[in-house]
């Protein structure tokens, strides 16, 4: 998944090589959801059959891995706080971030158009 452009400085300087580790290394270019995403595997290992570069059955889109945080910090690289995951699982598993941060975003963008006041600072 792409980085956005304000986060970027969150990232150690060898995420590249960290990312490259966790997808190929370890995961062997497959996806290691296990149903972290919400999404049971029916596969008898427990794990995410999709692998990158296959085509997705269902959709018919490429699969590409990516790397999720579980704990969605991008400064922690931990191993055990990175999983390799195809883009469907990693989409699914982030889904409520997504929405605290579109929410967050949206709030912003009203306080800034004038719709909506400041919000109290508690001391």
């Amino acid at each position: 998944m792409p980085i956005r452009p304000e986060n970027v400085a969150r990232y150690p300087a060898d995420w590249p090589a960290i990312s490259w580790t966790i997808r190929w290394i370890r995961a062997l270019g497959r996806c290691e959801c296990r149903g972290e995403c919400g999404i049971v595997p029916e596969s008898t290992l427990g794990r995410c059959p999709m692998r990158n570069g296959w085509t997705n059955p269902v959709t018919g889109a490429r699969i590409v891995l990516t790397v999720a945080h579980l704990d969605h910090t991008p400064e922690n690289v931990h191993p055990a706080n990175l999983r390799a995951m195809c883009q469907g699982c990693h989409l699914r598993y982030d889904r409520e971030h997504h929405a605290q941060t579109a929410r967050a975003t949206r709030a912003r963008r009203l306080v800034a158009a004038g719709v909506l006041p400041l919000p109290l600072e508690v001391s």
